[in-house]
């Protein structure tokens, strides 16, 4: 059997005229409670503004989100995402050229120093030179170049490495070391371009410079005897050439001015015959019409065209020649000049 036992309840207490009564602080251990959980949520806070990053205008960015990719490409200016360890976020220079060396780095070039078996290619006609190639490229696909391989470097280094190889020995060593430098450096990185395109690296090729083409030591003085006379019969060929055109245009310039007038001559031959003919043939008619008008007018015009020319001495009817005028000619003078006298045949009228 259970009794039950009834308790008075307390009196209400009478409201005092008074100041309200304070409020009871809290207790003493829910103080810690309380800023445990301020500093917890401002560490959240600063966790979470953490994850808002600034990208560069020369750079770009790939953001993960639990180690899988989650922006392929992130652009220049002030972004956010999930911050460390949810987050990351890899900053590239895609603008940037980078370098690569196929055959000794400049400071081992200098001392003599180079990789044998990377420097070394074989000719399409069995001989070994070596080549020293520079290779600039710069980022394309930033989520590419980060993930796709270990060392981007060294895979484009294979890449140029294996075409350059392959170009060599589609050449012969002639082609190689004078005329054929440029179109094998174009050839190369085009073809590696691909190659690394199909790799996925996400590299882009700048330029292939072969910087250096040489034969190996032991054959150097050779192959420079072989350069020497391949630069002297170059030389010749262009002094003969040279030559030819110089002589060739002035030969066939004289050939020209020489048919000219040789068909000048013609022409002025042909139409003076012809004037001549013409003249004869009108003297002709009018020799038929007054034979001794003719003759006679054709025998003054021929003594007008004669006798200026000539020296002459004139004898009268009566045959007198004045003989001071034969005195005063030296007889040198009369030697030397053509005297004709026509006091033989007198000049009647």
């Amino acid at each position: 059997m259970s009794v039950t036992v009834e308790t008075p309840l307390a009196a209400e207490p009478a409201p005092s005229a008074g100041p309200p009564a304070r409020e009871q602080p809290p207790p003493a251990s829910a103080v810690p409670r309380y800023r445990g959980r301020m500093v917890i949520g401002a560490i959240y806070v600063l966790w979470l503004l953490t994850g808002i990053y600034l990208i560069p205008a020369d750079e770009q960015a790939v953001v993960t989100v639990f180690g899988a990719v989650s922006e392929e490409r992130v652009m220049p200016g002030i972004h956010y995402t999930w911050p460390y360890p949810i987050g990351q976020v890899y900053k590239l220079k895609v603008r940037q050229l980078q370098r690569t060396v196929i055959g000794g780095d400049p400071a081992d070039a200098v001392l003599g120093r180079v990789e044998p078996l990377r420097s070394q290619f074989l000719t399409g006609d069995q001989n070994i030179i070596n080549v020293r190639t520079v290779t600039q490229y710069s980022v394309a696909t930033p989520a590419d170049y980060l993930f796709r391989t270990n060392d981007v470097a060294r895979a484009v280094e294979a890449a140029i490495e294996a075409e350059l190889g392959r170009q060599i020995a589609s050449r012969v060593v002639d082609d190689v070391l004078t005329t054929e430098k440029v179109a094998i450096q174009e050839t190369v990185r085009q073809r590696a371009q691909q190659l690394i395109d199909g790799y996925g690296l996400g590299v882009i090729l700048s330029t292939v410079n072969i910087e250096q083409i040489s034969p190996p030591p032991e054959a150097a003085d050779a192959f420079r005897d072989v350069a020497s006379a391949r630069a002297d019969s170059a030389r010749i060929v262009n002094e003969a050439e040279g030559y030819a055109n110089d002589i060739i245009p002035r030969a066939r310039g004289g050939g020209q001015q020489l048919i000219e007038a040789s068909l000048a001559y013609k022409e002025r031959n042909i139409n003076e015959a012809q004037g001549d003919a013409s003249r004869f043939t009108q003297l002709a008619a009018e020799y038929e019409k007054n034979r001794e008008v003719t003759r006679s007018r054709l025998y003054l015009e021929t003594l007008e065209e004669i006798l200026p020319r000539l020296k002459k001495t004139i004898v009268d009817d009566q045959e007198n020649l004045d003989l001071t005028i034969v005195r005063r000619s030296s007889p040198a003078q009369r030697g030397s000049e053509n005297t004709s006298t026509t006091g033989q045949s007198s000049s009647r009228p």
